[in-house]
């Protein structure tokens, strides 16, 4: 199977192959992506199976965090388990942004702070989405819905975080007009121009504050 993949990618130029960091066969594939259990044993087991998978693809896999509605046997926060198998597999990020909310709301976690813990230098792009408001406490991954304002909040406080990354727009079903979805992507484009203008703002204001600093102490920089 991973050798057919080898051969897909390099016939069609592909350029990243991403994979679900969960679950997804007991002996056969299943249609749920079940969580895998975080812990120490479960971090080098993953790490070492994709190493692996890299090795034969003779490039980087790309693994997407998941929504979950449990945390079996869990002995680490779902950030410092990600964390550690991007960091042990030596590969990528995909950074799913509803995701994140979603589990933030089923398990009672920091959205904000689980982006902030996120290898920046390793996420290679992001995807957002709309889920099911099942209760106050249990939100569904469905794909089939608009995005939430709350979500949005989270994608642009991701821009700020770890910079302008590539993002996908996830419409699995109740498919709406085009209007609509175009709406949800320009709302993107707005996000990413934002981010870009505060990024450059900044960039000025530090540069502007280091002349005026060297101005003052007559301090030379060689570049």
């Amino acid at each position: 199977f991973i050798h057919q993949i080898k051969q897909f990618l390099s016939e069609y130029q592909v350029l990243h192959y991403s994979e679900h960091l969960s679950y997804t066969h007991d002996g056969g594939y299943l249609y749920d992506l079940l969580p895998i259990p975080m812990t120490e044993e479960a971090v080098c087991y993953v790490a070492e199976r994709v190493s692996r998978v890299q090795d034969v693809l003779g490039q980087k896999i790309v693994l997407e965090n998941v929504s979950t509605y449990a945390m079996p046997n869990a002995e680490m926060s779902e950030a410092d388990f990600v964390s550690e198998v991007i960091k042990r597999a030596d590969c990528e990020l995909l950074l799913d942004v509803n995701n994140v909310y979603v589990n933030s709301i089923n398990h009672q976690t920091n959205a904000h702070t689980f982006i902030q813990a996120m290898p920046a230098d390793r996420i290679r792009y992001l995807h957002i989405a709309g889920h099911e408001k099942i209760d106050e406490q249990l939100l569904i991954d469905t794909h089939g819905t608009a995005v939430v304002d709350s979500v949005w909040d989270l994608l642009k406080f991701s821009y700020q975080c770890i910079g302008i990354k590539p993002t996908l727009l996830e419409r699995d079903f109740n498919i709406p007009d085009l209007d609509e979805i175009n709406t949800e992507l320009e709302k993107i484009k707005f996000l990413q121009q934002q981010a870009l203008l505060i990024s450059s703002a900044n960039i000025l204001l530090t540069d502007t504050s280091l002349e005026k600093s060297m101005s003052q102490s007559n301090i030379g920089v060689i570049v």
